[in-house]
């Protein structure tokens, strides 16, 4: 992904761009959809966005075409002649490809969209849906990437990170909740540092044993549990009612994407 998101969200309302700037910082999206009308109705709506969108009603061809160019956005159905959405879903995030992904699914496929999510989809849309919710889903979506990727610069400058009423300092590994100093263990400290380094973004419990702990036996899932629960009891204001590490019921937990991420 590019640095288009941060260009465009830094831009203030009324501020003008040259038409050169402009198609520089155009936002790229892939859409993969097989039903022609739908294409049609998201095709014109994401114009609104003035996105340059690239469609195609094949899976493999998505696949080769997510593999080898840049896109800001990939929205994917995902019952697809050639390859199915899950298994282009899977295999990009197997890859490290975190562009974001937004499903398009059946109202009756709710097992897809557990699956989706799991597999590392940032969110999804049944259809029919509302043409109005899906530029509201598309626009949520970036802005979240555009503050994780602000986030992920201050952070490399200031060694700081500001979440609501934590400040996560990387370079002292030390957490203040409302400028009192939190006594946390190395482990629940790097995992605190992974949620608030991923806003919004919603992580397995296998999936954290693999990036929080290193490995990712079978077997081993309330090992984060047990550490989820430590750390909500030292930063939430009511543990049994938490505002900051959320669960996502059937698929697992996401830092509130809703708090202000901010260089202190």
């Amino acid at each position: 992904m590019s640095d288009t998101l941060v260009e465009l969200f830094r831009t203030q309302p009324g501020q003008a761009m040259t038409k050169d700037e402009s198609l520089q910082q155009r936002l790229r999206i892939l859409l993969v959809e097989d039903d022609t009308d739908i294409a049609q109705l998201v095709l014109l709506h994401l114009e609104d966005l003035d996105a340059q969108v690239k469609h195609t009603d094949r899976g493999d061809t998505a696949l080769q075409l997510a593999q080898s160019e840049s896109w800001d956005l990939i929205i994917l159905d995902l019952r697809l002649p050639g390859r199915n959405g899950l298994d282009i879903c899977r295999e990009l995030r197997e890859q490290g490809d975190y562009t974001p992904i937004l499903m398009l699914t059946a109202k009756s496929s709710e097992l897809d969209r557990v699956l989706g999510l799991e597999l590392g989809a940032d969110d999804y849309l049944t259809k029919p849906f509302s043409p109005l919710e899906l530029v509201a889903r598309v626009k949520a979506i970036l802005r979240r990437v555009s503050r994780l990727q602000r986030l992920t610069l201050e952070a490399q400058e200031t060694g700081n990170l500001r979440c609501g009423p934590l400040n996560i300092s990387v370079k002292h590994h030390s957490v203040t909740l409302e400028d009192r100093e939190l006594e946390l263990t190395s482990k629940e400290f790097d995992l605190l540092l992974h949620f608030a380094r991923h806003p919004g973004q919603v992580f397995r419990r296998s999936e954290l044993l693999d990036q929080v702990w290193g490995y990712g036996h079978e077997g081993y899932e309330h090992t984060v549990n047990s550490h989820i629960n430590r750390l909500r009891a030292k930063i939430e204001d009511d543990p049994s009612s938490p505002s900051l590490i959320i669960t996502v019921w059937g698929v697992g937990y996401k830092f509130n994407e809703t708090l202000t991420a901010v260089a202190p």
